[in-house]
């Protein structure tokens, strides 16, 4: 049997690259030791986070060189984010850092002018022709999983490059040979993400056969798209849960069983979820186990991104998580008894793996912010504290309206204006969805993407026709 080995650089969620290879029948093993690396016959290397941190941990245990005789002798090689990125020559994330070197370039920060990190479902668009195709992948347009604040500007000479627009065109994906380097997470991305996978592993080389893409050389090394694309808006299920079952109430009370985790979570992502959140309302360090279970349980069934939180007071806590097949943690109470626990996880798991929850209940001209499943109040507005939130790394701001929340009478369209204009981050609404409508309303009032459960559980809404309305009212959704 083929051996997939999977570099182990201390910066990467492998449960999910893990689960992806196994759906397709192929197992991995998991490694830091470069000797293993040298003796595989694919190797793959994931990453979120620092830039820095990535390059330290493979320099460090030798694996860096490793890789790049792999890559010189033509072992199949995948790099997925991070570990694109620590292909180049080095990040504005970290400058003076050294990357490997592989190719050309250095990789800049996207603008302000849009929502940095940049998180969910965006085209990619590749270019023949410009590059050395031999042995390369099939590669064909589709919308894949991001979670970046990095890109390359220009595409290196003879290589094969796809493109994204974030406002700004930039290099998602880049083959040549054997190698496939992926700005986007395949392993997070459904069906186009799948059909990646295995067509790396199997070395189809049928390029053409997909046809013209969307784009126009312009010579020099660049290429530029002819027409934009963009971020889609999410549509994400929650799943509240208790004791290894999903439940649902009205503000956490009266609660109800509302099925197993892994299997709705795979319901709604044949619906066309773009990702699900996983909240553990009674967790405890009691509960431990039975929390990573469940979120093993639900990643085997997800090829989309995976959002958990409750409970989570430590780095140790997210670092389980992560380890169990989390692909960001959400933090709520534990990040307003102690803000510096935000930086503590941006730090090591990089702002686009954190989502700070904020559960704010209308007070006067404001909202106030609460903690403990509602149960006590902060005595911070919740505006206030998402902008605090975010100043200390929190990549996402998942807000919801107490007072809506469980209520179905539509989101706080005030509150979430609010928050849209205070962060440069993405914002989830959450609270109140009771009708296709309500959702086109949280849109329109600055929402990223747009949280519902009881909606879903009780099957009055699914995915699907919440998609199929939101198409007819002009905003892009991914179909």
């Amino acid at each position: 049997m083929s051996r997939i080995v999977i570099v182990d650089s201390g910066v990467a969620n492998l449960a999910s690259v893990r689960a992806a290879f196994r759906s397709l029948g192929a197992e991995s093993a998991v490694t830091r030791d470069p000797d293993v690396v040298r003796a595989a016959d694919y190797v793959v290397l994931p990453g979120v986070g620092r830039f820095d941190a990535g390059l330290q941990a493979l320099r460090r245990s030798g694996l860096d060189s490793a890789i790049l005789e792999c890559q010189r002798a033509g072992t199949p090689l995948l790099a997925i984010c991070l570990g694109m990125q620590m292909l180049g020559e080095g990040s504005e994330e970290s400058p003076g850092v050294r990357g490997l070197g592989l190719f050309p370039g250095c990789f800049g920060q996207l603008p302000p002018s849009v929502r940095v990190p940049h998180l969910g479902w965006n085209a990619v668009d590749w270019q023949f022709g410009q590059g050395s195709s031999g042995g390369a992948p099939p590669l064909r347009a589709g919308t894949a999983a991001f979670a970046n604040s990095y890109a390359l500007a220009e595409a290196p000479a003879g290589w094969e490059a796809a493109w994204t627009t974030h406002d700004v065109r930039f290099v998602s994906a880049l083959a040549r040979g054997r190698t496939l380097a992926c700005q986007f997470h395949p392993e997070l991305s459904g069906d186009f993400g799948m059909e990646l996978l295995q067509s790396w592993l199997t070395a189809e080389n049928t390029p053409s056969a997909f046809g013209p893409t969307n784009v126009a050389a312009t010579g020099a090394g660049r290429i530029e798209p002819a027409a934009s694309s963009g971020l889609t808006r999410r549509i994400v299920p929650c799943l509240d849960v208790k004791d290894g079952r999903v439940v649902k109430g009205v503000r956490f009370q009266n609660l109800r069983d509302s099925g197993d985790p892994a299997e709705q979570a795979s319901l709604y992502q044949q619906q066309g979820a773009d990702e699900i959140v996983v909240l553990d309302i009674a967790a405890s360090p009691q509960g431990l186990g039975t929390r990573l279970e469940t979120i093993r349980a639900v990643r085997e069934r997800l090829r989309i991104p995976l959002t958990v939180g409750g409970g989570v007071g430590s780095v140790a806590d997210a670092r389980r998580l992560l380890s169990a097949g989390a692909d960001k943690v959400s933090v709520n109470t534990a990040a307003v008894r102690d803000p510096s626990l935000i930086e503590r996880l941006a730090g090591d798991f990089g702002s686009q793996c954190v989502v700070l929850a904020i559960d704010a209940r209308r007070s006067g001209d404001g909202w106030d912010t609460l903690v403990m499943g509602g149960r006590e109040s902060a005595g911070i507005d919740a505006v206030d504290w998402a902008r605090t939130g975010t100043d200390l790394g929190a990549g996402e701001i998942l807000m919801t309206s107490w007072d809506r929340d469980g209520t179905r009478k539509g989101c706080d369209l005030e509150l979430l204006a609010a928050a849209h204009d205070a962060v440069p981050v993405p914002v989830i609404a959450s609270g109140g969805i009771g009708a296709e409508a309500d959702v086109a309303d949280a849109f329109r009032s600055g929402a990223d993407a747009v949280l519902a459960a009881s909606v879903f559980h009780d099957g009055d809404l699914t995915v699907a026709g919440i998609k199929s309305f939101l198409n007819t009212q002009g905003i892009v959704v991914r179909i």
